[in-house]
Formats: C-alpha cells, sequence, structure tokens
C-alpha cells in the first residue's frame, strides 16, 4: 500500500503512551502533525484505529489488531538499533582470520591474546590453510582477513606489510661438526635437508634461491608443519629450513643451531590479506590497527 514508515511509528507511540500529545513529545512533533499522520493511516486502512477518552485516547478493536504487528516490529527495530550499536562500538560480532598454523603461533598468538583482552565480546574463528588457500578464503567471503608471506600478486588483494622474517638452516647436534663452518649451496645439498609443503612462500623462496645458481633443491623429508620441520632438525634428521624467529627458543637453549651459508638469505615479508575495494568490518580494522602499533607497515 505503500505507506510511509513514519506513520507506523506515530501509530506505535500513540497507542503505547495512550496520549496524542505524550507521542508528540516523543517524536519531537507538533501534537496537529500526530493527528494528521493518524489520520492519513485511518484513511489508507479505511478503519478507525483511536477512539477519544477523557484521558486521551484508546485503540479501537482494529487497532489493537494493526498494534499487535507494529509492536513487534518495532521491538525488532529497537534490537536492531541495539546490535548494531554493539558492532559499532565492538561489544559483540566476530572476527574470522586465515592463516598459516606457523604464523599463528609463532607470530599472531600474542595479538589475538591482546585482542580478545580488549574486545571479550568479539568471537575469533581461525582458518588454517596455505597461502592459496588462503586467498580463495578471502575471495569466497568466509574470512575477513589473512596473514600470508607476501609478495602476493592479485589485483584483488591488498596486502598491509606488518613483519619481516629472516629465514635460515638449522640443525641439532649430529650435524655439530658444522657449527664453525660456512657452507656453500653445493656443499649443504651432501646433507639431507628438511623442507616445508611445495605450496609454502617459504618453500618457494628458498627453491628460488638454489635455481638462481643452477641447482636443483630436493628434500629429503617434506612436512606440513613448522613444528615437525624444528622437532626433525633437533632429532638429527636433517637439515630444516625455517624463520629464525619461530626456534628463538631452541637456538638459545642450544638444542639447535644455525647453519651458515655463503649465500644471502632474503628476508620474509610478511602482510595480512584483504580484499581490495571491500569495507572491512570495525574487529577486522580494530585488528589491523593493533597489530600495525609499534610495527613499521605500508601498504603493497
Amino acid at each position: 500500500m505503500g505507506i510511509n514508515h513514519e506513520l507506523y511509528k506515530v501509530f506505535y507511540w500513540a497507542a503505547k503512551t495512550g496520549s496524542l500529545t505524550q507521542a508528540a513529545r516523543k517524536l519531537y512533533l507538533t501534537q496537529p502533525s500526530v493527528s494528521h499522520a493518524i489520520k492519513q493511516l485511518e484513511e489508507r486502512f479505511g478503519v478507525t484505529l483511536f477512539s477519544r477518552t477523557a484521558r486521551g485516547v484508546e485503540l479501537t478493536q482494529e487497532g489493537a489488531v494493526l498494534y499487535s504487528y507494529i509492536e513487534q516490529s518495532q521491538m525488532l527495530i529497537t534490537l536492531a538499533e541495539e546490535k548494531m550499536a554493539a558492532l559499532r562500538n565492538l561489544e559483540s560480532g566476530e572476527l574470522r582470520i586465515g592463516g598459516s598454523d606457523s604464523l599463528f603461533k609463532h607470530y599472531l598468538l600474542p595479538y589475538l591474546e591482546k585482542f580478545h583482552e580488549r574486545y571479550p565480546g568479539i568471537r575469533l574463528h581461525l582458518n588454517h590453510g596455505t597461502t592459496p588457500e588462503i586467498i580463495g578464503f578471502l575471495k569466497e567471503g568466509r574470512i575477513d582477513l589473512g596473514v600470508a608471506r607476501m609478495p602476493i600478486v592479485d589485483p584483488q588483494i591488498q596486502a598491509t606489510e606488518t613483519y619481516q622474517l629472516q629465514d635460515c638452516f638449522v640443525a641439532g647436534m649430529r650435524y655439530a661438526h658444522l657449527k664453525d663452518e660456512v657452507l656453500s649451496l653445493e656443499r649443504l645439498l651432501e646433507y639431507p635437508i628438511i623442507l616445508f609443503s611445495r605450496n609454502s612462500r617459504a618453500r618457494m623462496t628458498i627453491t628460488e634461491v638454489f635455481q638462481s645458481r643452477g641447482l636443483s633443491l630436493r628434500p629429503e623429508i617434506e612436512v606440513g608443519s613448522v613444528d615437525l620441520l624444528i622437532e626433525f632438525a633437533k632429532r638429527g634428521l636433517g637439515i630444516s629450513y625455517v624463520a629464525k624467529e619461530f626456534v628463538t627458543k631452541e637456538l638459545e637453549e642450544g638444542v639447535l643451531f644455525e647453519v651458515r651459508i655463503d649465500v644471502p638469505l632474503p628476508p620474509a615479508r610478511v602482510g595480512i590479506l584483504t580484499m581490495s575495494n571491500v569495507p572491512l568490518s570495525g574487529a577486522a580494522s580494530a585488528f589491523i590497527e593493533l597489530v600495525c602499533e609499534g610495527n613499521g607497515n605500508r601498504n603493497v
């Protein structure tokens, strides 16, 4: 029937207060404006909605039927407004993040803890995956943001650099005789190498380093987690390639040592990934701001 919803608001408050005057005060209108709005509704429906009493107005039978519906809708609108306010103030909602197990554990965990302390009403959902999977999650709308190694070459993805990692080769005491040596890449290949899966950015990077020098890097062991890279190296199963920041404890304790090579390894950049031209939720924006606090960062 194309009725202006403001008319329903006037009707609701007139019925709730039993007074056109009080409804006018509540809505910051004049009483004639309230009377006119009620008259418009009655003309549209072809029924009388109110009858006048000594104290004000009361609903007719038809008016009571309409009020039973309008009251429900007004309650839903109020709840919606309260929900929007809670979301705006980060009192409720959810944050969905995609990343690798290693970045969650060794990099993001302190930020997730701090975010939860600041915004306990926000539910956290962590989705694990490789970089290609994380990009897919973003494009499918399954996550709000992702964390991955860069570079990311995709016009649909915006990456904000937040941190740098330095990869290195590490070994356990079985290879202690290498502690004082600086190995060439050719010499390094004489030992069993343990690498992360082929889809990982770290694996691609070190493979390119070897290929640039005409060498083929074929690992003795491939694993699916950084924890296994560390554990296998500690047990002497080979020399693992891992971010130095992920083995700080093991290096300090002496259960692992860095195997030095004569080729500089490029630092790895970690970035927060979001969809270009897609507005971020308040929770996602707050998390990115928290991660970037104190870190040099730039958009890529």
